[in-house]
C-alpha cells in the first residue's frame, strides 16, 4: 500500500496543471485524504517505486521505506539516451486495521525523505579451491546444466538418489557453458573419490538464449560421488551454505 501511495504521490506532483479532480490526485486522496501533495516536481521521470523496509512503530502504526527510481536527463544531455539514474528513499507512515477480518490501510502523513540503506559486510565465501575446467566435477556440472537449463536429456539422470529438482521451463536458453567452479574442499580436485563423498561448490554459468543474449548465472550446489561420477544432491542458489570439511564416505565435520 505504501509503495502504491508513494508512486501516485510523486506522479501527482510531477503532473503539470493537475487539478484536484484529476485521476492521479483522486487516487492519492483515496489512500490518504488529508496528506499534502507535492507541486511542480521536475527531478525526472519516475520509473518505479519499491518498498524496501517496514517497521512497526507502535500498535497499528507502521513506517514503510519506499525506494523511488527516477530517470533524469544528464547535465547538458542532447537526448533521452544521455540520462542518469537517481534513487531516493521515502518513509511512509501507515496505519493498519484488521477489522472484519480484512486488511485496511490509511497513509497518515506526508512521506519523509530518508537516507537509503547501507551496505552490509559479507563474510568470505568458503569456496577456496579452484577446480580444473575439464575435471570430473566440472564436466558433470556441464551435463547437469544442459538438462536443467536447456532441456537436453532428463535432469533426474544427474541427481543423487533422493534428490528432486525440476528443470527450468520457458527460458529459451539454447546452450550453456560452465566457467569457474570453486569448492569448499580439495576432495573434488582430482579423480572422483569414494562413493558418498560430498562437497559444496559454487559454479559460474553462462547461458545463451535464442537471440544470442548471454546470461551470467551463478549456482551453489551440493555434489555427491557415486559409481565414479559426481551427482547433484542439492541446490542452494542465492544463499551460501555453511562451510564444512568433508571426508571420504560423506562424513561432514
Amino acid at each position: 500500500m505504501a509503495e502504491l501511495f508513494c508512486d501516485l504521490w510523486l506522479r501527482a506532483g510531477a503532473s503539470a496543471g493537475d487539478s484536484a479532480d484529476s485521476t492521479t490526485v483522486r487516487a492519492v486522496r483515496a489512500l490518504a485524504p488529508d496528506v499534502a501533495l507535492p507541486e511542480g516536481l521536475t527531478r525526472g521521470e519516475l520509473l518505479r517505486t519499491v518498498a524496501v523496509r517496514s517497521a512497526q512503530v507502535e500498535g497499528d502504526a507502521w513506517s514503510v521505506v519506499v525506494a523511488a527510481h527516477f530517470r533524469a536527463p544528464a547535465p547538458g544531455a542532447a537526448s533521452e539516451e544521455d540520462s542518469e539514474s537517481d534513487v531516493r528513499y521515502f518513509a511512509v507512515p501507515v496505519t493498519s486495521s484488521a477489522a472484519e477480518g480484512t486488511g485496511r490501510f490509511t497513509v497518515t502523513g506526508v512521506p519523509a525523505q530518508v537516507a537509503g540503506p547501507g551496505r552490509t559486510k559479507v563474510a568470505e565465501p568458503p569456496f577456496g579451491t579452484l577446480l580444473p575446467a575439464r575435471g570430473s566435477l566440472a564436466v558433470s556440472l556441464g551435463e547437469f546444466f544442459d538438462a536443467y537449463l536447456v532441456g537436453v536429456g532428463e535432469v533426474s539422470r544427474y541427481l543423487a538418489p533422493g534428490a528432486k529438482l525440476s528443470p527450468v521451463r520457458g527460458s529459451d536458453y539454447r546452450s550453456v557453458a560452465v566457467g569457474e567452479v570453486r569448492a569448499d574442499s580439495e576432495v573434488a580436485d582430482g579423480a572422483v573419490p569414494a562413493d558418498g563423498t560430498e562437497v559444496h561448490v559454487r559454479a559460474a554459468v553462462t547461458a545463451v538464449d535464442g537471440g544470442g543474449g548471454q546470461w551470467p548465472l551463478e549456482y551453489e550446489l551440493s555434489m555427491r560421488s557415486r559409481s565414479g561420477r559426481w551427482e547433484v544432491s542439492g541446490m542452494h542458489a542465492g544463499a551460501t551454505a555453511p562451510a564444512r570439511s568433508v571426508t571420504a564416505g560423506g562424513a561432514a565435520k
